[in-house]
C-alpha cells in the first residue's frame, strides 16, 4: 500500500479492507487471535479547514487521508486521539506549535468534530532553520536549553533572542527585557518564513543582557568566574569592582572574561614591538619615551601618578608629553605599548591604574603570568630597541625575497 502511493507520488491511504467485512468475517480472525487496530473512519469526499492565525486558512482533501488508526494492536491509544481528548478536557484555547505538526491538525480537527468538542484556534510557527538554511541538528552545536546555559547564555538573553525569531512588534527594536516581551507580543506580528538561528547574533544579544544586569550581580558572576577558573584568590572588593567594569564591554559571556583578564594582565611586549603594526611604533623614536619612562620610574614620580589614581595620571601624561614634545598618538600609543606591551585595549589610562593596583592587590595569582610595574620596567631597561627593529628589518625582507623566487 505505502508502495504503491510511493510510486504514484501519493500520501499513503489505508485502503479500508476491513470496512465492509462481515460479522462473521471479523469474529472468526477475533478466534485466531488476530491482532487488530481501532481506525476513526474519514469521509471519502469533501475537504476539511481551518483559520490558523498565522497562515490564514489550510484546507484539506479528505480523500488524501484514509482512515487513520487511534488505537493501536497493543490496545495504546495513538498520539493524535490522546491529545486531541485531553486537550478539549483541559479546555485548551490556543494551540500554537511548528508547522511539521499540520498533518496532525488535519487527524485532530476530525476527532474533535466527531466528538463534539470546541475546536482550538490553532498557530503553526515556521521552522528555525541552520544558517545553510537546513533542519537544526547537533552538527550545528548546542541542542537543549541545558546545553545553552552551560555555556553561559542568560535566561532572559536566551527567551529575547528566541522570541525575535519570526516575531517582531512592527520596529528595529531587537532588545527587550521579559516585563516588554509580555506586553509587546502577539500572535499577529508572527511571520511565515522560516527563521535562522544565528549563534553570533545570539551571542551579540547576551551581551547586550549581561551588561545591563546590576553592576553587583555582574561583578559577583565575574568574580566567581575568574576565581574558579585560578586567575584570581579572591572573587570580590573593590579591585574586582573595577575589573569588572573595564572589562564588561569586551565580554559577551561570562566564559569571555577568562581571556580578557588574562589579556589585560599579560605583557607580550616584545612580540608586540616585533609584528607588523609595532614597527611605526619603533620607528617614532621610541627609546626615547623609554628613557624617560625610566627616568620617571627611578625618580618616583610615575609611582607617585598612578599611587594619585585618575587625577594623578593625567596630570604625569600631561608633563611627560610636553617634556618630549608629543601629543595625540605620538604620545599615547608609546606609553600604551610599554606599560602594557599591547598597541589596543581599553582605555589607557584606566588600564594602567589597574595594571598598577593589579600588582599591590595580592590576589592575582601565578597561573595569570602576571607583571607588575616593578617587573615591566625591569623589562624595559633591557629592551633593545634598534635590534628589535633591525630584526623586523631582515624578517620584512626574507619575506619579499621569498615572494620573488615564488614569481
Amino acid at each position: 500500500m505505502r508502495e504503491e502511493a510511493k510510486s504514484k507520488q501519493l500520501p499513503p491511504v489505508y485502503t479500508g479492507k476491513w470496512v465492509s467485512a462481515t460479522d462473521e468475517e471479523i469474529q472468526e480472525e477475533l478466534l485466531k487471535g488476530t491482532p487488530f487496530t481501532y481506525r476513526f473512519r474519514v469521509p471519502k469526499e469533501g475537504t476539511l479547514k481551518i483559520n490558523d492565525l498565522i497562515r490564514g486558512e489550510v484546507s484539506w482533501g479528505l480523500d488524501t487521508l484514509g482512515d487513520f488508526v487511534i488505537m493501536r494492536s497493543n490496545g495504546q491509544p495513538v498520539y493524535n486521539f490522546c491529545v486531541a481528548v485531553d486537550d478539549a478536557s483541559m479546555g485548551i484555547s490556543h494551540v500554537i506549535r511548528a508547522e511539521e505538526h499540520l498533518p496532525n491538525t488535519l487527524r485532530q480537527a476530525l476527532i474533535y468534530k466527531a466528538l463534539g468538542f470546541s475546536m482550538p484556534s490553532f498557530a503553526h510557527v515556521s521552522l528555525i532553520l541552520a544558517p545553510d538554511r537546513s533542519k537544526l541538528s547537533k552538527r550545528h552545536g548546542a541542542t537543549s536549553v541545558g546545553q545553552f546555559r552551560e555555556m553561559g547564555f542568560l535566561p532572559e538573553a536566551m527567551v529575547n533572542y528566541l522570541a525575535l525569531l519570526g516575531w517582531n512588534d512592527g520596529t528595529e527594536e531587537e532588545y527587550f527585557t521579559m516585563e516588554q516581551l509580555f506586553s509587546k507580543f502577539s500572535i499577529d506580528r508572527i511571520t511565515k518564513s522560516a527563521a535562522i538561528f544565528d549563534v553570533v547574533k545570539l551571542r551579540w544579544m547576551n551581551g547586550q543582557h549581561l551588561r545591563s544586569l546590576p553592576a553587583d550581580k555582574l561583578t559577583n558572576m565575574l568574580g566567581e568566574h575568574w576565581k574558579n577558573n585560578g586567575i584570581l584568590s579572591e572573587s570580590e572588593g573593590p579591585f574586582v569592582n573595577e575589573l569588572a567594569e573595564l572589562l564588561k564591554d569586551g565580554i559577551d559571556l561570562v566564559s569571555d572574561s577568562t581571556q580578557a583578564l588574562e589579556n589585560l594582565l599579560s605583557y607580550p611586549l616584545k612580540s608586540t614591538l616585533a609584528s607588523p603594526e609595532g614597527k611605526s611604533v619603533l620607528n617614532d623614536n621610541l627609546s626615547e619615551v623609554v628613557e624617560s619612562i625610566l627616568s620617571a620610574y627611578d625618580n618616583g614620580e610615575l609611582q607617585n601618578a598612578l599611587d594619585n589614581g585618575s587625577p594623578g595620571w593625567q596630570k604625569w601624561v600631561k608633563s611627560f608629553g610636553k617634556a618630549l614634545k608629543r601629543k595625540g598618538k605620538g604620545l599615547f600609543m608609546p606609553l600604551r605599548v610599554l606599560l602594557t606591551g599591547k598597541l589596543h585595549g581599553p582605555d589607557m589610562g584606566t588600564t594602567i591604574l589597574l595594571l598598577h593596583k593589579a600588582g599591590n592587590s595580592g590576589i592575582i595569582t601565578s597561573r595569570a603570568n602576571f607583571l607588575t610595574l616593578e617587573e615591566r620596567i625591569h623589562v624595559l631597561r633591557g629592551l633593545d630597541c634598534k635590534s628589535i627593529l633591525e630584526e623586523t628589518v631582515v624578517d620584512s625582507s626574507s619575506v619579499a625575497d621569498v615572494k620573488v623566487i615564488s614569481h
